[in-house]
């Protein structure tokens, strides 16, 4: 779903635009001496080796008079240039100053929590009549792919147990920024604030942006844009009071491991000002986007305000530009946000979308939306769209908004869609629908495949007593093919019954309900052993492999493992 750029986005481009004025040149080693007070650490001299150097920042640490920042130590008390940590991520990165870590290099931050924003550590440049700029700068470009400059949490090489918290305040546009940031890799952070305000919102939440103190939020976790060869991983980004991950111009891109969550307009927002087109390959996996387009209470983290496009807001979990790009996503969840749950309907220039083992439930729009080529595979979609109806947490979400279809495609001419295993129910609309993009003309030849799928028909939300329909397009012809399918409950269930298939009979699912729909087969379904090995993946939700048979749907059906007791000792 498209929406306007707010007021502070535009405001946060100006600043960033201003900020890049006569910097297109590559990165170039910090200043030494700047204008904010402190020393700055001369250049190690392995900077030019491709490992570069690591610095380390923990609570306990100093300025940059005190500590050289090159030991994972506390200050000792006393003394200037000791070999001890600097205290602040801005030591490294001070806004409006030079950075002091140069492209290749590590910053290695303690756990711990750290102000991000006006009145912070290190924050001396800052202005108290602008406080939203008081971010860091870009982070400096690696020299090449396999030399990423790194920002890691303590513990990124062992699970991540207890990540440094960067919390934003005082209104900041930002706290991490990639504008022009190529091989970067960042890792084991949590990126929030301390507010539960939402930008602009109508129902009481609304941040303070008249007057200062503005209060501890930001209005964005991460912010890119003309970047390469970036990985994020473990990250978790909530709260924020408007966009979790605000990107584009990707190119070759990896998401792992990162949730965002309870951010107020959007969990990850593809849609920059001018350009917004990624290409390359944007790889995502497990990747959790929920509770977008809800306030986040502080310290609770609990949903608050949720509010959709009639009420002023957005609340796609993600939604881009314009974009191509080859996107995979596998083993990952859009849940409960208050607009379309994975929306890539502006996938229009170029590219292909692969979704594995996902589910996608919940959400007040769309559950899963493409545009192009599109390969669906073990994947649960369960478009209870109208999740929020009622909810104390709800304060105005449009419930199943553009008919809260389960999947819903647009295709180019020529192109084929590709649904296998999936397991697929709702209460909007329909299940699956498919339609040419707009402005274009399809010519017959375009194919929606469905495959090995179960689809499971309820009474439509708001239907005045009528039932989801299996399946609508407005594409010439006849594009959709089905074979090797359950069809239950469904408008339209087609007449004679698919090739393999089996029409009005209980799919024989643990829970079918629509509320409380749990996708794994009993043992008497008729999904077991039902498919056909054309196409099928070698493995289910789980990750599990499939038989030589494979099942109908996103789960393989297992004998129950025996449950034998051990003694203490032994389980241990």
């Amino acid at each position: 779903m498209k929406r306007l750029i707010p007021v502070f986005l535009v405001l946060f481009l100006v600043t960033l635009a201003c900020s890049r004025s006569g910097s297109a040149a590559p990165p170039t080693p910090p200043s030494h001496g700047g204008g904010d007070g402190e020393s700055h650490p001369e250049p190690s001299p392995d900077r030019d080796r491709q490992q570069g150097t690591t610095y380390y920042v923990r609570p306990d640490g100093g300025d940059t008079t005190q500590c050289t920042g090159l030991a994972d130590a506390p200050y000792p008390g006393s003394g200037t240039n000791q070999p001890c940590a600097w205290d602040h991520p801005f030591r490294a990165l001070p806004p409006d100053g030079a950075p002091r870590i140069a492209g290749g290099d590590t910053l290695i931050i303690g756990a711990g929590s750290y102000r991000m924003g006006y009145g912070a550590p290190g924050a001396d440049n800052c202005d108290a009549g602008y406080p939203w700029s008081c971010h860091m700068p870009p982070i400096p470009s690696g020299p090449d792919p396999s030399s990423p400059t790194r920002i890691l949490g303590a513990g990124w090489d062992g699970g991540c147990p207890d990540p440094p918290e960067l919390w934003g305040t005082e209104r900041a546009n930002v706290i991490l920024n990639l504008t022009d940031s190529s091989n970067v890799e960042i890792a084991c952070l949590e990126i929030t604030d301390h507010s539960d305000c939402v930008e602009f919102h109508t129902g009481g939440l609304a941040c303070q942006r008249d007057t200062s103190p503005y209060g501890d939020w930001a209005a964005v976790g991460l912010y890119a844009e003309d970047s390469a060869n970036v990985t994020l991983r473990d990250l978790d980004i909530h709260g924020l009071a408007h966009t979790g991950v605000w990107a584009g111009r990707l190119t070759d891109w990896t998401v792992e491991d990162v949730r965002i969550a309870g951010n107020g307009w959007v969990g990850w927002d593809g849609d920059i000002d001018g350009d917004d087109s990624n290409s390359g390959t944007l790889t995502f996996r497990r990747w959790i986007v929920e509770w977008n387009g809800c306030g986040e209470t502080y310290p609770g983290e609990e949903p608050t305000g949720c509010w959709a496009q009639t009420a002023g807001g957005y609340g796609d979990g993600v939604g881009t530009g314009a974009t191509g790009g080859d996107w995979l996503i596998e083993d990952s969840a859009f849940r409960h946000n208050t607009s379309d749950g994975l929306d890539l309907l502006y996938h229009r220039l170029g590219g292909t979308v692969t979704v594995r083992r996902t589910i996608a439930e919940g959400n007040a729009g769309d559950q899963i939306k493409t545009t192009g080529p599109t390969l669906v595979e073990n994947v649960i979609a369960v478009s209870n769209c109208s999740y929020f109806d009622g909810k104390s947490f709800t304060y105005n979400v449009d419930n199943c908004r553009a008919g809260g279809s389960a999947l819903a495609f647009t295709l180019h001419p020529g192109d084929t869609i590709t649904v296998v295993n999936a397991t697929v129910t709702g209460q909007g609309d329909c299940l699956v629908i498919a339609e040419c993009a707009e402005g274009e003309s399809c010519t017959g030849g375009e194919r929606v495949r469905l495959r090995n799928a179960i689809f499971v028909g309820n009474p439509q939300f708001g239907g005045g007593g009528d039932t989801t329909c299996l399946a609508w397009t407005s594409l010439p012809g006849d594009p959709i093919a089905i074979d090797h399918a359950i069809i239950t409950g469904t408008k339209g269930t087609p007449s004679p019954c698919p090739s393999g298939s089996l029409c009005g009979v209980s799919p024989g699912l643990r829970n079918s309900s629509i509320h409380a729909f749990d996708a794994h087969l009993e043992a008497n379904s008729p999904a077991v052993n039902a498919g056909t090995t054309a196409g099928a993946p070698d493995d289910d939700f789980d990750g599990r492999p499939r038989d030589a048979q494979p099942d109908i749907g996103a789960y393989e059906w297992r004998e129950p493992s025996a449950q034998v007791y051990l003694p203490l000792i032994l389980r241990r």
